[in-house]
């Protein structure tokens, strides 16, 4: 279901002012916070103020994907909790509010079922709302150090990835990542999905 226009409208000012903190002192709280929020309720991902941050000082890149990281892995744990103890009473808050698809929800969890460990960590760097996976993870009680590793491996691969290029091509590139960087993480997303299917093959044989 597509979102309403209203709806569209709010996130637009949740865009603007995540990236207002960029030209702030508190611009590295901030991304953390941010990053803390989305994995389980906050729709704008912390990638938007860790490019604009990058792009300013492009030798702290890798410091802002760490503080990025660390902010979105403890995030991810209050959006477990929230499936395992308190998706009952709250999931009609954030489909209704928080533009996530009921259906969407239903195929993640099916994904989980099947594949735990993988299904987060190959949704983790892609664009698809890590906080689909993190709620889901605690609905289906998926044991906690994997979802941990895999949250480690999967977030820390979009974050650095970004660090790197902002890093060694500076904000030169900062319109060309924020204008396909959804691509490149399907892509990689991909690349993922791939190699997890020729691991399975191998296996067989």
């Amino acid at each position: 279901m597509e979102p309403k226009p209203a709806k569209r409208g709010v996130v637009r000012r949740m865009y603007d002012w995540v990236l207002s903190w960029a030209d702030t002192p508190y611009g590295t709280p901030a991304l953390f916070i941010i990053s803390f929020m989305e994995s389980s309720f906050f729709p704008i991902p912390p990638d938007v103020l860790q490019i604009a941050l990058s792009a300013a000082k492009p030798r702290r890149a890798f410091w802002y994907a760490t503080v990025t990281l660390v902010g979105s892995v403890l995030g991810a744990f209050l959006g477990y909790l929230i499936g395992y103890a308190f998706w009952t009473a709250t999931q009609d808050f954030f489909f209704n509010y928080l533009l996530l698809s009921e259906d969407k929800f239903r195929q993640v969890e099916g994904l989980y079922q099947e594949y735990d460990f993988w299904a987060v960590l190959i949704s983790a760097p892609t664009p698809i709302p890590y906080k689909l996976f993190t709620i889901a993870a605690g609905v289906c009680h998926l044991a906690l150090l994997p979802f941990f590793i895999a949250s480690v491996l999967g977030r820390g691969a979009r974050f650095y990835l970004v660090a790197a290029i902002m890093y060694f091509f500076g904000p030169t590139v900062k319109s060309w990542i924020e204008k396909y960087f959804e691509l490149v993480m399907i892509a990689f997303g991909v690349l993922l999905v791939g190699g997890f299917l020729v691991m399975k093959f191998l296996v067989r044989f």
